[in-house]
């Protein structure tokens, strides 16, 4: 069966119910981590961070929001690079599904510097909040491009120092590959649905300059990284 990437899909994924709370899930979670282990997909974040390290504020923890945190793999890692470093952080994961928070939360209870919070980021009371650097790894391409607009405009004024975006590359390759993947490996029906969609549903080059273009922003950097991945980094004004 072949599929149209020329742009970017719309149907919904298994994931985007807010209600979603199993055993599936958990599966699935884990699963999540599991291919972004194999595939490098920690390393556009990792990498920022060495990037904009020089920018860190002196005197007190870097502050750092990661929204959609799901099962706080990325936010984990983070924390494993910061003790490597030697550098003090605060780390919050962000995401509306209190099922995934309390996941994991259970998860990263050897890390005390990340805490958990349940927040719809459209809301006025989470827009308040300010951060140093605002990650999101996987998480744009659930929304439409109407959408990440003013998202985008957004977590760039709540971030003093950078925003930080790691997500998918819409491309023939990694969707026929991460679709023969997971079952190949026996994933579950969560997995074999979502993965597939999240690459027809994710961004080109072309996509990225007029999504940024089209909220304003001007100071960024767009880089490709293996496997499959883009890194935005939004510098704050």
């Amino acid at each position: 069966m072949s599929i149209d990437l020329t742009q970017r899909a719309s149907g919904p994924e298994l994931m985007d119910d807010l209600t979603l709370a199993s055993d599936a899930l958990r599966q699935n979670l884990d699963e999540l981590e599991t291919i972004n282990t194999w595939l490098g997909g920690y390393a556009p974040v990792l990498n920022a961070l060495d990037r904009l390290r020089p920018r860190f504020p002196a005197g007190r923890a870097l502050r750092l929001a990661d929204l959609g945190s799901g099962g706080g793999d990325t936010l984990r890692h983070v924390a494993r690079w910061a003790r490597r470093h030697g550098v003090a952080v605060e780390l919050v994961g962000i995401d509306a599904n209190q099922f995934m928070l309390d996941y994991a939360a259970a998860k990263s209870r050897d890390y005390p510097e990340i805490s958990y919070q349940q927040f719809d980021i459209f809301s006025a009371e989470f827009q308040a909040q300010s951060f140093d650097i605002i990650t999101n790894s996987l998480f744009c391409h659930h929304f439409t491009d109407a959408e990440l607009g003013p998202l985008l405009r957004q977590w760039q004024r709540q971030a003093t120092l950078a925003v930080v975006i790691n997500d998918l590359h819409r491309h023939m390759l990694a969707y026929y590959s991460i679709r023969w993947l997971t079952r190949l490996l026996g994933g579950s029906h969560l997995v074999q649905h979502d993965a597939p969609l999240s690459v027809a549903r994710a961004f080109r080059r072309t996509d990225w300059e007029q999504l940024l273009r089209a909220a304003g922003i001007t100071q960024y950097e767009l880089r490709w990284r293996w496997a499959f991945r883009w890194q935005v980094i939004i510098v704050s004004s």
